[in-house]
This record gives C-alpha cells, structure tokens and sequence, in this order.
C-alpha cells in the first residue's frame, strides 16, 4: 500500500497524513469547495476538489470518490470517523471497485451499526447486558407490560440510533405511549428506521469504553479503556485514559468482553466498545463503534500506540505489532474537545472566523486541529476546532497540565467549550472521580461561567483603572520632580 486517499477534512484528515508520511506512503486529499486552502489541503502529496460545501455534495460522493481513487491509482482509502466511516454500503462498493478500506467490512459494520442485531450477535458469549427487549417493539401494549416487568424508569433506544437521538427516558406507565410515538418518529426522521427497543434505565451510569484493535490472522488486543463520561447532549466533551475508577480486575473483565464483542462479528481493525458503568462495579455492553473514535490520541498517549499505524498495516494483510501482555498503561491523559460553541447560550454552534489562533506548546501536550488564524468555521460541518490532548504521569499532572494547556490556547472571533472545560477540570466531582454522565445537568449552569465573565471583567476593570490612577500619578511626580529640578538650577544660577 503505496498511496491512500483520506476520505475526511479537518484534524482527523492531517492526523492520519501525518502518520501514513512518517510510513513513506502518498497520501490523497478530497476536498469541498469550503476547504480548499484549509491545513490539510496543502498538507497532502496531492488534493482534488470533490464537490460544493454541502458534505452531501461533496465528502459523501461515494462514486467520485471511487473515481478519484481509479485516476490517482489510490491503493487504500481511510475514512477517518464520520462522513463514510460507518457506511456499509460505501465500503462494499469502495472494495468492489478493487480498493481496500481502512477499516472493518461492511457485514461486521451492518451487525454492530444495528443495536438489535449486536445484541444478538454477542449473546453466544455472555456479554452483560442492560435488561430490557431484544427486539424491536412492535405490540405497544406487550411492550408497555414487559416495562412494567422491568421496572421504571425505563429507555426506549433506537435501534439505529447514536447520539442520543431516538432516546426516551419514561418516569411511569401513563406517558409510555406518548414517549414511544416520540421516540419512533424521531428515529425515522434521523435514520430513516423507526426500529425501537427498551432498556433498564440506569440512573446514574458511567461511560467507560474499551478500545479493540484486531488483525486478519485472528490477532485481537484490548487497549484499556477511557472514561467519557463528561458530555453535553450525549455528546462527548472530556475524555480521560485510564478510568480513574476502574479496579484491574473489572479492566480485565470488560477487556475480555470487549475482545469476544470483536470476536463475535469477525471484527478486523480498529474500533471501540462502549459500556455503562453502575455503581462503579457492575457493567454492561452498550454498542460498538465500527470505526476510529475521535479520542483515539488518549489511548496512543497511555500505551505508545500509533492506531493509525496499526490500521494502515492491518489493511496491508501485516499482523498486529504487539501482543496483550506486551500493553502497559503509561501515565494518564486527558483529551477536551474544543468546539466553536458557546456553552452560555445552551452549547449552541458558534460560527465565525478566528482572529486570534495560538496553539499551545511545552511537554506532554499536543494539539489535534485542522485550522489556521484567519480561517472561517464552516457551517456546514461539525463544528469542533481541535482536540488539546496532555499526558502527564499520574491523573493529577495530567489534570493540571491541561488547565495550564487551556490558559495558553488563545482563540478569539469565535466563543469555544473550554471556559466549560475548565471549569469542569477544577470542579470537585471532577477531581475526585466522583462523577457521571449527568454531570453537566447536576453541576452547570451558564450563569456559572457568566459570573465568573463578569467577575473577571470587573477585575479586569480595576486593574485598568489603577494603572491610570498608577500613571497619572507618576506624571504629576515627574512633573513635580521637573519643576523641582528646574528650582535647584535657577538657586543654584
């Protein structure tokens, strides 16, 4: 494999260039018409313009891109996460054309992107499971009955959901009908598949993950695991490697679950099964993600792990570089994610252009990112900015790095989630590791950060004014001092 195309933007675009340059192999670019003099672009050993800005138009052009692929005599393509990444019929068509894809197959895509059919596809190998229906609810009132049977609150779940749409919690009986409608016209209108199923409800769960990583000899590791639970909307914010929670024994325990959920689909790459965590002992399986994670760098900052690496070789038909006794957790490291939103209005994208862009340096940081100072935030993609990765020998370096990382990443023009970043860092549920994914609904308030706006503005207000009280005062001695001056001379005459 001499030459791969990126089907991706962005920092995950440069960040697998970065590692497929340091292999000695060409790398490709696709890009919008919105991209055109981003990083990325001019980053590539070669670049072709695929479409408008619209990622419809443009990123998810499967056909061009095939196309592309035949002229440039690509051998394999890399979809980075999003966009084709998870597209089962892309990557069928992608290795038809006689391209391999960098990443799992579209049969073990198709089983785990369903969450009712990776339920039944682990079952053989007695993965914990949340109680609830294994499959889709199609007698509402059989359905009402087994939730009773469990026991509310209960989740209805969207079978092809992700990002917590599709996602109903039910305090009690009476509103199960009007949620279950809600939840099924949700799903279709965002996957086109009104499939529903219900879970237990767990009140206060963490999210733990594990990553996997498997060759084509039969070759399957476990990377240990990240923590995730901080989020907004369901959506990651924070992420951490190790869990600050996790007994060896548990890690153990989900690693091996983790492994057999691979196993289970004849898994091959890299990809990630998520969990939840009760209680901090009892754990079940969630999903799994067909694909690289966005928090990918935590776990190469723990175990010295390039997975871009590893997946390049992988789809070479190259065997795993390493074996399960040959991991070691190395220190720990956080991952923020810095978006262009602003967490006092809701979270809500911000965009804008970046007037000020000034990456922050020194040891055990690193910095993911796909813009320059300058440039716009696209509105037609994810708004993210970067990820602000540190690594630090023990949670509490790592802790205090990415504070001091934050304190020198100056961006303006546009408002970002780290003032909710910080704020969750220094928080006292944070630094204890007594937390959850309810977090930002039991801790924050926007009020929290414009307090601390305004207070911070009034300070900065009485700093200005003593410094001219400083100044004024300094002239009128030197004008004293001059006067006086002037007296001694003429006495002196």
């Amino acid at each position: 494999m001499n030459k791969i195309l990126i089907a991706n933007r962005g920092e995950i675009a440069l960040r697998v260039m970065r590692s497929a340059r340091e292999m000695g192999v060409k790398t490709v670019a696709i890009f919008s018409e919105a991209d055109r003099n981003a990083p990325f672009v001019k980053y590539a050993d070669e670049a072709v313009c695929v479409g408008p800005p619209p990622s419809s138009e443009s990123y998810l052009q499967v056909d061009k891109i095939i196309q592309i692929c035949k002229d440039l005599k690509v051998d394999g393509l890399h979809p980075g996460y999003g966009f084709l990444s998870e597209n089962a019929d892309a990557t069928r068509k992608i290795t038809q054309a006689g391209i391999t894809f960098i990443g799992p197959s579209p049969e073990a895509m198709e089983l785990m992107g369903d969450k009712l059919k990776a339920k039944d596809t682990v079952k053989s190998y007695n993965i914990p499971m949340v109680p609830g229906t294994d499959e889709a609810i199609e007698d509402i009132a059989a359905a009402k009955e087994i939730a009773k049977g469990i026991g509310f609150p209960i989740l209805i779940k969207a079978a092809a959901g992700g990002g917590g749409k599709g996602m109903r919690v039910v305090e009690n009986a009476e509103e199960f009908e009007d949620q279950m409608d809600r939840a099924v016209s949700e799903a279709v209108s965002s996957f086109g598949n009104g499939a529903v199923f219900i879970e237990k409800y767990v009140g206060s769960p963490r999210h733990i993950e594990i990553q996997v990583i498997a060759d084509t000899h039969g070759n399957i590791c476990y990377l240990f695991e990240r923590e995730c639970s901080i989020q907004r909307r369901h959506q990651k914010v924070i992420e951490e490697a190790p869990s600050s929670v996790l007994t060896p024994e548990i890690r153990e325990a989900m690693g091996k679950c983790a492994v057999d959920v691979a196993r289970s689909c004849d898994y091959v790459g890299a990809g990630t099964v998520e969990f939840l965590l009760e209680n901090n002992k009892d754990f079940y399986f969630l999903e799994m993600n067909t694909r690289l994670q966005v928090e990918h760098p935590v776990t190469e900052m723990i175990t010295g792990i390039d997975l871009v690496k590893e997946q390049i070789n992988i789809a070479r038909g190259e065997k795993l570089s390493f074996k399960q006794e040959d991991l070691m957790i190395n220190g720990h490291s956080f991952e923020v994610r810095v978006y262009a939103e602003d967490p006092t209005n809701n979270f809500l994208p911000d965009i804008g252009t970046l007037d000020t862009y000034q990456r922050p340096e020194g040891m055990g940081v690193r910095v993911d990112d796909g813009f320059e100072e300058g440039m716009d935030i696209p509105i037609y993609y994810d708004p993210m900015i970067s990820k602000l990765i540190t690594h630090g020998k023990d949670r509490e370096e790592a802790r205090l790095r990415m504070i001091r990382a934050m304190e020198d990443y100056i961006i303006s023009g546009v408002e970002t989630t780290m003032p909710f970043c910080r704020f969750a860092l220094e928080h006292e549920a944070f630094v204890s590791g007594n937390f959850d994914t309810h977090f930002v609904g039991k801790y924050f308030t926007p009020e929290v950060l414009k307090n601390e706006n305004q207070e911070t503005e009034e300070i900065a207000a009485l700093f200005v004014a003593k410094l001219y009280e400083e100044n004024n005062t300094q002239q009128s001695s030197n004008t004293m001092s001059k006067v006086a001056s002037k007296w001694k001379t003429n006495r002196l005459k």
